[in-house]
């Protein structure tokens, strides 16, 4: 396979990478092995959100059209690819990771670059690809079905799992390579063929994953990449009648419109949406573990994870405290450019990020909440081509503020005052949302009660909001998705369809409940 930065194309060779012309990289849509430029015509570039100045690349601007020949390539492939062994196929995403491994530094810095979380957050995303990619490749030689008694004698009966054929994926900028880990590997693994839309602000990490499995020896066809915007190359993967399944990470507001997209025409979709996570502090919590869990939670990406820590709902007692503590240390991280090592906060996305933040400050003071510190927009020095916002600490926030309840997405985190344990847990199931939860206290029947009671699909007890690993299920309730899961063995069921399986040796037509009735 080539090399990630070769500038030639040989004949027959599978490789996701652009093709340069002078300092400018130009990356085309990769589908059926072989680069494509748009239909449309049409690119974009991709800004390096902490100084604009710097172009990571330029990318195709994909239609309809484009979708659609990466669409047919997909389902070609899948003809092979859904007969290959099942280990056979772990054995490539096993040679991915190796590679993965190798290239993580370069992955980690091109990240940064396109992305603009510091390089420790985005090693740690690399590194999440890479374990994902270990684990789905056990899981090639275990996928496991069923096998039961039959009703009758002389018949065999079973359970096993196989592929859905062509899977669309739409995936979003904050985590642009682990996440599309966490769709493409347990969907190839399973037998599929995917074609992949990333976020337009994050299209370069999503070809570096694929490039890896490409040079592993990943079969033309198998993966797919179309860049652009979501209505002219998201949406046409949710009306093309040959895509099977669509899997989706975003906001709430367009996870409806795509589950509604899909149940319109019996396509099965899995949804990752928003969040508003708390994290309780309890009376008799370790203070200071729980403050770096919070500035952790709250500020690590920039508070740009649907896991973010969002509230805080501290007990009464030992709310002045923490607030004080949690300012003074605030005010103090280091916020610039995530290639400087010394950097402990990014940037967020771009500028309509950034201005949503900025608006959520401004509703918070409406609202009544004191701004305890940051809210300001940092435009000066090194920050003055980025989009860079001070880390903000709103107190005296009540559970029905807007900043209590509407996902934000940035670094601005609302304290909340409570009387007890729970009022606690009342105000942290009081959202529309339900993804994560931390509770921190040195008590073992408030945790395993916290643990029944918070309407979340992920609790921590004495640990941040953020933190999951890839070999547990990883997704939650309410408004935050429609049930299936990412991660771990569970994501294998939205990726396989079972299929019941009845062998009967005994020569005679044998008519199940009718001849068992005696």
């Amino acid at each position: 396979m080539a090399n990630i930065m070769a500038n030639d194309i040989t004949s027959g060779t599978s490789t996701v990478s652009p093709s340069n012309s002078g300092s400018i990289k130009i990356y085309r849509n990769f589908i059926g092995g072989e680069f494509h430029e748009s239909l449309s015509g049409q690119t974009f570039e991709n800004l390096n959100p902490a100084d604009t100045r710097d172009l990571v690349g330029v990318f195709q601007r994909s239609n309809a059209q484009d979708v659609d020949a990466a669409v047919r390539a997909a389902k070609a492939a899948f003809a092979k690819w859904r007969l290959v062994p099942a280990p056979k196929r772990a054995e490539i995403i096993y040679r991915a990771a190796e590679i993965l491994l190798s290239r993580k530094e370069d992955c980690a810095r091109q990240m940064t670059r396109e992305m603009g979380k510091v390089l420790k957050e985005t090693r740690g995303d690399v590194q999440e690809a890479i374990d994902c990619a270990y684990f789905m490749a056990g899981e090639g030689r275990r996928m496991y079905g069923v096998t039961t008694p039959a009703e009758l004698a002389n018949k065999a009966a079973m359970a096993i799992r196989q592929p859905l054929g062509v899977i669309g994926m739409i995936t979003p900028w904050n985590f642009p390579m682990a996440i599309a880990s966490w769709k493409l590997l347990p969907a190839i693994v399973a037998g599929n063929c995917c074609v992949i839309k990333p976020a337009e602000d994050t299209p370069l990490s999503t070809f570096n994953l694929v490039q890896a499995l490409a040079d592993a020896g990943m079969p033309d066809g198998v993966i797919n990449i179309v860049t652009g915007y979501g209505p002219e190359a998201g949406a046409p993967l949710l009306d093309h009648p040959e895509v099977r399944a669509i899997s989706f990470t975003g906001s709430s507001k367009v996870g409806k419109l795509i589950a509604q997209a899909c149940a319109g025409n019996f396509k099965r979709c899995s949804l990752e949406l928003g969040g508003k996570n708390p994290m309780i502090v309890m009376d008799d919590a370790n203070l200071d573990l729980a403050l770096e869990g919070a500035l952790w939670g709250a500020f690590g990406t920039t508070g740009q994870r649907c896991t973010a820590t969002s509230r805080i709902i501290l007990h009464k007692d030992i709310y002045e405290e923490f607030a004080t503590k949690l300012v003074a240390r605030a005010r103090k991280l280091k916020v610039g450019n995530g290639l400087d090592e010394a950097m402990e906060m990014g940037p967020a996305i771009n500028q309509r990020q950034l201005d949503q933040d900025l608006k959520y400050v401004e509703i918070g003071q409406s609202e009544g909440a004191k701004l305890l510190c940051g809210g300001n927009r940092l435009c000066e020095g090194d920050h003055a081509n980025g989009y860079f916002l001070e880390p903000t600490v709103f107190g005296d926030v009540t559970p029905k503020m807007r900043i209590a309840q509407e996902e934000i997405f940035g670094p601005v985190v609302s304290l909340i005052r409570c009387e007890s344990f729970e009022e606690a847990v009342e105000f942290a199931n009081g959202i529309d949302y339900g993804l994560s939860s931390a509770l921190y206290t040195k008590d073992v029947n408030r945790a395993f009660a916290a643990i029944r009671d918070l309407e979340a699909g992920i609790t921590y007890i004495n640990a941040p909001t953020i933190g999951a690993e890839v070999h547990l299920p990883f997704g939650g309730v309410k408004q935050t998705g429609n049930g299936h899961r990412e991660g771990g063995v569970g994501s294998l069921d939205f990726y396989t369809e079972w299929k019941a399986v009845y062998i009967d040796y005994s020569d005679t037509l044998q008519r199940a409940q009718i001849d068992n009735a005696d």
